[in-house]
């Protein structure tokens, strides 16, 4: 199978760049041709010549100002499958869910574009299928959506210890907005006593103006301004830190944790490499990993004393470790997304000739 990935700015040091290439890693290591089209290419040129089954975008302002829909609507004509990745349908406690582009819902050029045909042709995203912030998108579209669930690139993540990256402590992460307050109280006191590593981006005041300066330069596309920032952590580092660390710590944006909407990437991949995770009170989480699979902690004071024992008593991560690992190189590898987005795939295909 033959499949485009739209990705404008592969230079991103945000979770969508991670996203991507676990996507990219698994279509190929399957045995799948995959390409990406960014913000230098010509949609429709990469279309012809390259002819994919599968076409993978988001629905947002910033995606659409690179592709022409009326062109993937030719190529859907003669077989094309585009995969449209939306955002919330409602507004969430703050209003930022999607905070590029507000509520799906209010969005009217976007919602013109699923009704009439145009947007695509499976509709998906990370939400669970009872999330109250997808209601009434069927409703008022017509469509359905799917749910594809974050995962591990197992081609990145798996154990490698390095004795260069022991530490009491891990975290790694991008010190954004929705996250600072809960960062400040849960993060910076533990290194007031115990070994902590930190790594991420927009930590400090000087990278976040190079963080502006650089999304500036992928919505503009100026190719010099979007590679202003590079990784802090190379992704071979970030797998030997998990492997290492006594206590790799997940923290989630505040409104997903409110919500309960949604799990990070981190979740998985933390146990695919081997790994001892705690993380903050998401509970969605308990949808996917059991009690003895996964640590939560409560509260904040939950959060400290839980850190606390662990380090005491390092041998008492390891069941988690290892039930952990198996639930995910089992059922949450980015392999596993790949199979489900081909039966996706061959479900329209069938859905379609039945119709025909």
């Amino acid at each position: 199978m033959k499949v485009l990935y739209f990705f404008p700015s592969e230079e991103s040091v945000y979770a969508a760049r991670f996203i991507y290439e676990g996507y990219k890693n698994a279509f190929e290591d399957i045995g799948h041709e995959f390409r990406t089209c960014t913000s230098n290419d010509n949609l429709g040129s990469f279309l012809n010549a390259f002819e994919p089954d599968i076409f993978m975008y988001g629905l947002n302002a910033y995606y659409l100002k690179f592709i022409d829909l009326q062109i993937l609507k030719q190529h859907r004509d003669k077989g094309l499958i585009v995969f449209c990745q939306i955002g919330a349908w409602n507004r969430s406690w703050s209003n930022t869910v999607d905070r590029m582009s507000g509520a799906l819902k209010d969005r009217t050029e976007h919602v013109s574009l699923i009704k009439n045909g145009l947007a695509g042709d499976i509709f998906w995203h990370w939400f669970e299928q009872d999330e109250p912030l997808m209601d009434g998108f069927t409703e008022e579209t017509g469509y359905a959506f799917s749910t594809i669930h974050l995962a591990a690139d197992k081609t990145k993540y798996y154990p490698e210890f390095d004795e260069n990256m022991e530490c009491d402590v891990c975290y790694v992460g991008s010190y954004l907005p929705m996250k600072r307050a809960f960062l400040d109280l849960h993060i910076a006191p533990l290194k007031k006593k115990l070994d902590v590593k930190v790594f991420g981006s927009d930590w400090t005041l000087s990278d976040r103006i190079l963080g502006y300066v650089q999304k500036v330069g992928q919505y503009f596309n100026i190719n010099p301004l979007k590679k202003v920032r590079s990784l802090k952590l190379s992704l071979d580092d970030e797998r030997r830190l998990y492997t290492s660390a006594t206590i790799c710590l997940n923290v989630h944006e505040e409104q997903v944790r409110v919500r309960n909407c949604e799990m990070n990437e981190r979740t998985f991949k933390i146990i695919a490499c081997g790994g001892f995770q705690i993380s903050d009170n998401m509970r969605l989480i308990r949808r996917f990993f059991d009690e003895d699979e996964l640590v939560i902690a409560e509260d904040t004071e939950d959060w400290f004393k839980k850190i606390e024992y662990f380090i005491q008593n390092p041998d008492a991560r390891l069941p988690y470790i290892e039930a952990g690992k198996r639930k995910v190189l089992e059922h949450h590898t980015y392999h596993n997304r790949v199979t489900q987005i081909c039966d996706l795939s061959d479900g329209f295909h069938k859905n379609k000739k039945q119709n025909i």
